[in-house]
């Protein structure tokens, strides 16, 4: 009869390598050492059977079932460890000069980058309609991309005016969830302004549909919104 002590490290072994490949990788765990505590045993099963006369009845089973009952859990200096090796980033930069700009200074620089990238996405927004536009001619396309990146500069400049007025004046704005923020996108802002109007009555202008919502955004946009709007 095999020991109950050796069948307990082989079922503790075949349990540690299951439960770990289940959860990824057993590099980041610390193995717990056995415990005949640990192990759950339980009696053999009876079942039926069919005896010599056909009749039913009960017949004992020679295996025993066992449970193991423990708790995984990481191990610090090994998470430690993967963490320093993956926490390390190299940027590249064409700039020769040594003491040009720190390392946290190049960092923020080429994080920058996802402003102009956000750029881009909004030139290619159906809203912008560019796709309609159809140019055969270099001398047009370049035109295009000039007029596209005036315009791209005119959007960012004025978020930032907006963002920067609410930073200041301690002001938000629903976002598109209905919830208060001091960071709204001028898409977003377009997009209110999308049901506002110009009306002429015996030659005098009229902007109609414009709520106090909308007037509060010009607010924070500066005089010459205002004025557009015919607020001054």
């Amino acid at each position: 009869m095999v020991d109950s002590t050796v069948i307990q490290a082989i079922l503790w072994s075949e349990a540690l390598c299951a439960v770990c490949s289940s959860k990824g990788s057993t590099h980041f765990v610390k193995t717990p050492e056995p415990n005949p505590d640990d192990f759950l045993g339980f009696s053999p099963l009876s079942q039926h059977g069919r005896g010599i006369g056909g009749e039913g009845c009960l017949t004992s089973s020679n295996s025993r079932s066992y449970h193991l009952k423990a708790e995984i859990v990481p191990d610090p200096e090994a998470v430690s460890h993967r963490e320093r090796r993956a926490g390390r980033f190299i940027l590249a930069t064409n700039t020769l000069v040594p003491d040009a700009f720190s390392a946290s200074e190049a960092l923020s620089l080429y994080k920058q980058q996802q402003g102009t990238e956000r750029g881009f996405r909004f030139l290619k927004d159906p809203l912008f309609f560019t796709s309609r536009v159809f140019l055969h001619s270099p001398d047009r396309i370049m035109a295009l991309g000039l007029i596209m990146g005036l315009c791209l500069l005119v959007y960012n400049m004025g978020e930032r005016q907006l963002r920067r007025a609410l930073t200041l004046t301690q002001q938000t704005l629903p976002n598109q969830l209905g919830k208060p923020t001091q960071r709204p996108t001028l898409c977003w802002i377009f997009q209110q302004f999308m049901a506002v109007h110009v009306t002429t009555l015996n030659g005098i202008k009229h902007i109609t549909s414009l709520t106090p919502q909308r007037q509060l955004i010009l607010k924070f946009m500066g005089a010459s919104c205002q004025r557009y709007y015919l607020l001054n």
